[in-house]
């Protein structure tokens, strides 16, 4: 497992105490996991994802995570409605691992409120909640 020094936490996304990234990407956002997220579960074996169209209010479950190690609910970060999904997942879980913040991304979302994103926690806000 990696240190806290390793964790690799972009600056360009906002994080959730749930290990939860969004990050605007052109007029639609990503979600994902980060990069603590990933090294402690270990090896992801399986991505539940969810489906286009479905709408999830923040800090409610939208997934699941499934590694060697154990089984943990991805929860949606702020309001918003799935439009994609990182198909990828479904053939390749350990793209999580591999590259959790580009090739690793779980969803694309259409966020209700872009307000709501500036109430997550930057990565250094994030990096201080790991440090607890």
């Amino acid at each position: 497992m990696k240190t806290l020094d390793q964790i690799n936490l972009p600056d360009d996304r906002r994080y959730t105490d749930e290990h939860i990234w969004i990050k605007k990407d052109g007029d639609s956002h990503l979600v994902g996991i980060s990069d603590f997220a990933q090294d402690q579960l270990g090896e992801v074996v399986f991505v539940e994802l969810p489906s286009a169209g479905d709408s999830f209010d923040a800090g409610v479950p939208y997934g699941e995570v499934e590694s060697i190690k154990s089984v943990n609910k991805l929860f949606m970060p702020v309001k918003a409605e799935v439009i994609d999904v990182n198909e990828v997942l479904n053939d390749a879980p350990a793209t999580l691992n591999e590259d959790c913040y580009t090739k690793g991304w779980v969803a694309r979302v259409k966020v209700e409120n872009e307000a709501d994103i500036e109430g997550l926690l930057t990565a250094d806000a994030y990096r201080a909640f790991l440090n607890k």
